[in-house]
């Protein structure tokens, strides 16, 4: 009793105490629900899929070191028929929380690694705002899922990115990256209307009689009512307009063409890239002169985007099972990442020439053992 004593006072003295945010304000017209979000950003825009794809992809596909080889197997392995690991970077990146509930046989051995639509997950949290359970809800189910076993160790492994307003759910990017989706989807319907109605009335209109006459109220009113159902918003942008009775159509204000939809959507585009760290020369954006060239930019990738996530999911999962496999360890074998060839054949060289280096310092320097 008194080592459950010590444990429990551990845990409730120590720790601070942890409360959930109320999100982050949304500005702007656009949805601000994540699965609105997810629809307008990953379902119907071709840039944002393409860049989480691009992270995600090749974090699933990134060749793996482990402690153990059932360590290993479990992190490879398809969670509803889906690669494990690229679900959970594709998790991060757009909603920013990832669970993963932890399934076990009859005799406690771990069987399955399976990934958990963050968006039906609640935490369940204590008096100290610490969570003890989370919630999975599909319609009308309701699912308890106990933060940890009966032997104490972890039944649910949350991963989760930094959110400076919530302690209990992680930011994912799709929210940043908001603004810039709505902009770039925007264009796009103005675009294809104006392909459609192959016309672009734009101005004012004028009634010209001749002997200085000017609309009624009732007639202006209807004539500004009929401007506004069938030739306002994108939908209608191009639509061919038919005059009489002395109104006659004076151009005016700029064209489509003058306000540059073309430049826009890439305006849209590169910060789309941008809220999901992919170099835009990678997604095939136009004016990008930051990187020298192709390769420079993949390693860029590699460096700043798909290692640091592919680091957060699998030291998660290792802090995870390290009830079952005592020294449980994954991570990225960058000697056989093909992007990063370059940096590792530097790196050889600088061991090699090293002279006052002993040959366990240069291999300890290149990280073989």
């Amino acid at each position: 009793m008194k080592w459950f004593g010590r444990k429990s006072a551990g845990r409730e003295g120590a720790r601070p105490a942890l409360a959930g945010g109320g999100g982050i304000a949304g500005f702007g017209d656009w949805p601000r629900s994540y699965e609105a979000q997810v629809r307008e950003g990953y379902c119907h825009n071709p840039v944002a899929q393409r860049a989480v794809k691009l992270i995600s992809e090749s974090v699933g596909s990134a060749p793996l070191k482990a402690s153990d080889p059932a360590l290993a197997a479990l992190a490879i392995a398809r969670s509803s028929g889906q690669v494990l690991i690229e679900t959970l970077a594709a998790q991060l990146l757009l909603h920013g929380n990832a669970w993963v509930q932890i399934l076990t046989d009859s005799h406690g051995a771990v069987r399955e690694l399976f990934a958990l639509r963050p968006e039906r997950m609640t935490v369940e949290a204590d008096a100290g705002g610490w969570p003890v359970a989370y919630r999975y809800r599909v319609g009308a189910n309701v699912s308890r899922l106990a933060a940890e076993d009966a032997a104490g160790r972890p039944a649910v492994a949350h991963i989760r990115t930094f959110n400076p307003v919530d302690d209990h759910y992680g930011l994912g990017c799709l929210g940043a990256a908001a603004g810039a989706v709505a902009i770039h989807n925007a264009a796009t319907r103005w675009n294809k209307a104006l392909l459609d109605n192959a016309a672009r009335p734009s101005g004012a209109l004028v009634y010209d009689v001749g002997d200085g006459g000017v609309l009624s109220p009732d007639q202006f009113a209807r004539v500004k009512g009929e401007l506004e159902a069938g030739f306002a918003g994108a939908a209608n942008a191009g639509r061919p307009m038919l005059l009489e009775g002395g109104l006659k159509w004076q151009a005016m204000s700029m064209t489509p063409a003058d306000m540059d939809f073309v430049g826009l959507k890439a305006a849209a585009a590169r910060e789309i890239a941008l809220a999901f760290g992919v170099p835009p020369m990678l997604m095939g954006l136009p004016g990008d002169t930051a990187y020298a060239n192709y390769r420079e930019a993949n390693r860029a990738l590699w460096r700043l985007a798909i290692l640091p996530i592919a680091d957060t999911i699998l030291a998660g999962l290792s802090q995870a099972l390290r009830g079952w496999f005592p020294e449980a360890a994954l991570s990225i074998d960058l000697d056989r990442v093909p992007a990063l060839a370059e940096d590792r054949e530097r790196l050889w060289l600088q061991a090699s020439a090293a002279s006052f280096l002993s040959d366990d310092e240069k291999r300890a320097m290149v990280g073989l053992a």
